[in-house]
């Protein structure tokens, strides 16, 4: 039986849709939150979650219509012929076209990466919001260590035969193990919660060679890459308790845009989409409706 979600009831008041495009050659599933003519947010989750990680920020923003869609290869859309970050980018920018064209648009973790270099790109979107962006190398800095142990468990993988490959993937030791390293929060019905996410939508994805291609990607790839191309107005919203990136690179990363703000948020790591979702919400209000600047409103039209 799944564990009670803290935010459901707030979730199952909104309208709620699901629709399938084809964005980019992907057959894409999108499921909706929000009135239909209220102003348009994309999310896109990070690796090897779906749009489900999302939801508990997207309740938080009733006036919204929050737009998530599975990444290629994961929950229930197709994958990439080859996951590589121009493949992923040319994605969003393509889907955002069809669905919700000038939209604002939110990426989390590897979504961060995503939404970053598909902004560097051509995507049409009014906004950026980056909800943990990945602002380090992954095999730099404070995270080496993780990031190299990660790196030998994916390259196990892809050495297995298929079957066994798949099932060191989805095993449900490792996935909690994931799970506990991430979660900060000492509320053990929100940690509960969080294990229980990570176990039922931690392995939907398409194929062993989806998940290792994003791997792939996401450790590859950063967001300060194409910060500099970016010039739309952008909201980093950071933890101070990031294990995957620290938050002195998070203010080096502000730098790096022409036209950034940064929000930091305390006594959480890499999972604010769970553990503080109100307080995330807040800050994409606030942002949202700041009046766009001349440049960025000409840019956007």
């Amino acid at each position: 039986m799944p564990t009670p979600s803290p935010y459901a009831d707030l979730l199952a008041a909104l309208p709620r849709r699901e629709s399938r495009v084809e964005a980019a050659g992907v057959a894409t599933a999108i499921v909706e939150h929000g009135a239909p003519e209220a102003p348009p947010l994309v999310l896109v989750h990070g690796f090897r979650g779906d749009h489900h990680g999302l939801e508990p920020i997207a309740a938080h923003l009733p006036g919204v219509r929050s737009i998530l869609p599975d990444l290629p290869g994961f929950g229930a859309s197709a994958a990439l012929p080859h996951g590589t970050i121009e493949a992923y980018a040319d994605w969003l920018v393509a889907l955002v076209a069809e669905v919700a064209p000038g939209a604002a648009v939110l990426g989390h973790s590897f979504g961060s990466i995503v939404v970053a270099h598909a902004a560097a790109r051509g995507l049409d979107a009014s906004r950026i919001v980056l909800v943990n962006p990945i602002a380090t190398p992954a095999l730099e800095g404070g995270s080496r260590l993780g990031s190299l142990a990660a790196l030998g468990y994916y390259r196990a993988a892809a050495a297995l035969p298929e079957r066994a490959g798949l099932a060191l993937l989805g095993a449900p030791p490792i996935v909690r193990g994931m799970s506990a390293y991430m979660a900060k929060t000492r509320d053990r019905a929100l940690r509960a919660w969080i294990h229980d996410q990570h176990d039922r939508y931690f392995s939907r994805y398409a194929s062993r060679q989806a998940v290792l291609e994003a791997f792939d990607t996401s450790i590859r790839h950063t967001v300060g890459e194409v910060a500099g191309t970016i010039r739309r107005p952008v909201q980093l919203i950071a933890a101070d308790r990031d294990d995957i990136t620290p938050l002195a690179h998070q203010h080096r990363l502000r730098g790096a845009f022409p036209d950034a703000r940064l929000s930091v948020l305390t006594g959480v790591g890499h999972l604010v989409h769970y553990e503080r979702p109100r307080e995330a919400a807040a800050v994409i209000r606030r942002f949202l409706a700041e009046p766009l600047a001349r440049g960025a409103a000409e840019d956007a039209a």
